[in-house]
């Protein structure tokens, strides 16, 4: 829940877009598009909206193209909200998705929230991700 971890993809290019206004506040908008062959839906696009008081993170659109060939224009919303420190790491403590409406998100149609959060330093063991022996592995 800690998005926007493929913003740091390599291969990935930023440019400035219009930026949103939601409830009386207006985001700072950057749009994040990927290379060719760059990461699994190189055709996703995403939509990172910065609060220009906290200059934080408190919108992610994005388009999905899993399924189609051709990319897609619609954005979907996601809400940041209640960022906290979590042994120095900044997350949010709620994400709440929107429905959108000429590519603007209107309402919020659904929330997550986050309680009892905790990360580590500590390593975990590599061999929690050792595909079982009747494991199987999906086809792409």
């Amino acid at each position: 829940y800690a998005m926007p971890f493929v913003l740091g993809d390599p291969g990935i290019t930023y440019s400035k877009v219009n930026d949103l206004s939601f409830e009386n506040r207006t985001y700072s908008g950057y749009k994040i598009a990927y290379g060719n062959n760059v990461g699994d839906s190189p055709e996703d696009n995403y939509f990172v909206y910065i609060d220009k008081t906290t200059h934080q993170m408190a919108w992610l659109g994005y388009t999905v193209t899993y399924g189609d060939d051709k990319p897609s224009t619609e954005i979907h919303y996601i809400k940041y909200t209640d960022w906290q420190k979590v042994n120095g790491l900044l997350l949010p403590k709620k994400l709440q998705w929107y429905d959108s409406e000429n590519n603007l998100p209107v309402t919020s149609s659904n929330a997550a929230d986050f309680e009892n959060i905790s990360v580590s330093e500590k390593m975990i063991d590599a061999l929690k991700f050792v595909k079982p022996v009747d494991g199987l592995i999906g086809e792409k």
